[in-house]
């Protein structure tokens, strides 16, 4: 007999109000940070920018601003309502043209 241990559920009406900006780059907030799965909030200011780097599969969901996302060889415009979903191994990274605010979920 396996014992499940259930976690709470986790709501924030706007999600955007957790988000940190620093002058120092990124302070993504671990929303969940379990085996299975990692779901961060982060955010930058204009300017600030995340290397590409490879990684496990992961999504990105953009809630304000506007930047550029690289994922591989290709190079998307994101910004509140886009969506990208890299495979694993793939390198992506991000700059923001204006503060920008996302949620990134990983998976394994």
């Amino acid at each position: 007999m396996s014992t499940h241990v259930a976690m709470p559920p986790i709501y924030y009406a706007d999600a955007r109000q957790q988000v940190q900006y620093t002058p120092e780059g990124p302070q993504p907030q671990f929303v969940l940070d379990s085996d299975q799965a990692k779901v961060v909030l982060a955010g930058l200011e204009a300017g600030q920018r995340i290397p590409v780097h490879p990684e496990a599969l992961a999504g990105y969901i953009f809630l304000d601003g506007q930047g550029l996302m690289q994922v591989g060889d290709e190079q998307f415009p994101v910004g509140p309502g886009a969506l990208v979903v890299v495979p694993a191994g793939v390198g992506r990274g991000m700059v923001a043209e204006t503060r920008l605010a996302f949620i990134a979920t990983r998976v394994g």
